[in-house]
């Protein structure tokens, strides 16, 4: 009985052991790690120009956490030069909104919002650094009152999500919705 288990198990740990290695960051460095699968039988094509943009509505559980949806934005990054794909080759927007919106605030606006220091504020540099373009939902910012809260220096301010989503389709880009 205790042979078969044995077996099983020894196939197990030789069919993921390079599933077992370290994440990577190819593109956006230090954040939305990731990890390279040689075997895999399906890449992204590196010739073509993926146009993408991403819809990000959720908050952070907690105001000291940096934002899962936003750092999903750096995962995809990462996941597609990892891939193969140059990171020329990468056009990706993104407009924040909903309950994500307090991730624009600047450190001081957030902090005196939430009595810590912005987590995603090294992010967003990481992002725009990567060529990714940030945007916030102005209807959310008056919604949520943040109007006349300064913003991050590297997010921009959209008329509405919905406006901006719908542009971009109409343009080309695969919407990813990120919560």
């Amino acid at each position: 009985m205790i042979r078969p288990f044995l077996f099983t198990a020894f196939l197990f740990f030789l069919t993921f052991s390079s599933y077992a290695q370290q994440k990577h960051n190819p593109a956006v460095k230090e954040f939305g790690g990731i990890y390279d699968i040689p075997e895999a039988d399906k890449r992204p094509d590196p010739q073509l120009e993926y146009k993408l943009v991403i819809d990000l509505t959720e908050g952070a559980e907690t105001s000291e956490e940096v934002n899962r949806a936003l750092n999903n934005i750096a995962r995809t990054l990462n996941l597609h030069v990892q891939g193969g794909v140059p990171i020329e080759n990468m056009k990706v927007a993104a407009v924040v909104h909903s309950a994500a919106t307090p991730l624009v605030l600047s450190n001081n606006a957030y902090r005196k919002e939430f009595g810590v220091d912005n987590p995603n504020d090294q992010l967003i540099q990481a992002l725009t650094d990567a060529g990714v373009e940030l945007y916030v939902c102005g209807q959310s910012l008056i919604g949520r009152g943040y109007a006349q809260e300064p913003l991050h220096p590297d997010i921009k301010v959209s008329f509405s999500a919905m406006t901006l989503l719908t542009e971009y389709q109409l343009k080309g880009y695969a919407l990813l919705k990120f919560y």
